[in-house]
């Protein structure tokens, strides 16, 4: 039998708090023994607006922009709840010839995302951002990563993009689509971080918490 080990035995901290709503990044968090504790600052809504990105913006500024509206967010209204620990925030968009595919409104929006996919190559982009809020509501230690990943896709079969819809797993997705989930049948190769492509890249973020746990 295995025995688990603590997070203080590779240089992170005992827990944390995580500025997102992503079950998969409170998962791949947990895995790494941590006590995750979830804080959001805004309703989905407000959440929803924060990640507009600008017109044609580039799809590796975007998704950095938007993390570190994510963890400001995040920052300030534990200030005003008096919380401390290390915070992070994440966030994740699925890139196609320079254009920003987010996550689908509608039938449609999933089916023209799925096609364009089909028998390509994509990059997926993760950016991480961190900090440390003190006792007394101040930041003693930020640190922000990226990290990208190219997935190409066989062809989707029509019949399988529709199935795929209907299913109903491709609308709170970037790209319209998750890698741990059904349509990753279809994932011929990827270069680059499996967990990043989920949603939070374990290696950068456990540098990333390291360095902030050793700079707080």
């Amino acid at each position: 039998m295995t025995k688990p080990l603590r997070p203080e035995q590779s240089g992170m901290p005992t827990q944390i708090w995580l500025a997102s709503r992503s079950p998969r990044r409170l998962e791949l968090l947990q895995t790494l023994g941590l006590q995750v504790r979830v804080f959001l600052a805004q309703n989905s809504p407000e959440a929803e607006a924060l990640e507009a990105p600008f017109e044609n913006e580039d799809p590796l500024l975007y998704v950095q922009r938007v993390t570190q509206l994510k963890l400001n967010a995040a920052l300030a209204a534990m200030r005003m709840q008096q919380l401390s620990g290390l915070v992070l925030a994440a966030d994740t968009t699925v890139a196609l010839n320079g254009t920003i595919l987010g996550k689908p409104q509608n039938d449609a929006e999933a089916f023209q995302m799925l096609r364009s996919l089909s028998n390509t190559t994509h990059q997926v982009h993760t950016a991480v951002a961190g900090a440390w809020l003190n006792a007394i509501g101040r930041n003693t230690a930020s640190k922000n990563t990226v990290q990208t990943s190219h997935v190409e896709f066989a062809t989707l079969p029509e019949t399988f993009i529709h199935a795929y819809i209907a299913s109903g797993e491709p609308f709170d997705k970037a790209g319209a689509y998750g890698i741990q989930g059904i349509a990753g049948q279809y994932v011929r190769h990827i270069s680059g971080s499996h967990s990043g492509i989920m949603g939070l890249p374990l290696f950068e973020t456990s540098e990333l918490m390291r360095h902030i746990q050793t700079a707080a």
